[in-house]
């Protein structure tokens, strides 16, 4: 009886585990990286509901990203905001954070996903914010030296 139990867990387990991570992409029609982004992350396993936005500033309000933390496109998970050009891996430490409300990369980093563009790769930081509307460091991506 306890070993059908044990391999009942297990397997509810992996088949949760197995379950893909859902996110809602807002986006500007116009806009190449955001497509790109939505690749990186379709190729790290995720599902994303494409949204087309007329007024991603209204969509960024909704959402409560601060003005100075804003990129181009915004992400939902969880009912937490991912703006800009956040990593994968970085999108998965932000659900595990209870204390934080979102996650952003500032702006538009070359070298970040979606912002691939030939060898250059700027330094960037991934940026949470917690509920008391404060910043803290998720991850720090220095640039390569030369």
């Amino acid at each position: 009886m306890r070993l059908s139990l044990l391999a009942l867990f297990l397997i509810g387990n992996l088949a949760h585990a197995s379950e893909p991570l859902t996110i809602d992409v807002h986006r500007d029609a116009s806009c190449g990286c955001c497509t790109a982004w939505i690749s990186h992350l379709q190729d790290n396993g995720f599902t994303v509901n494409d949204h087309v936005e007329q007024d991603m500033s209204a969509v960024k309000r909704r959402l409560g990203v601060p003005a100075r933390l804003a990129s181009c496109h915004t992400g939902v998970i969880d009912g937490k905001f991912v703006e800009g050009h956040v990593p994968a891996a970085d999108i998965l430490k932000l659900r595990e954070r209870a204390d934080l409300v979102g996650a952003a990369v500032p702006g538009m980093p070359v070298g970040s996903p979606g912002m691939e563009y030939g060898d250059r790769v700027d330094a960037y930081q991934v940026i949470g914010l917690d509920h008391d509307r404060q910043d803290q460091v998720l991850s720090d991506y220095p640039a390569p030296q030369r």
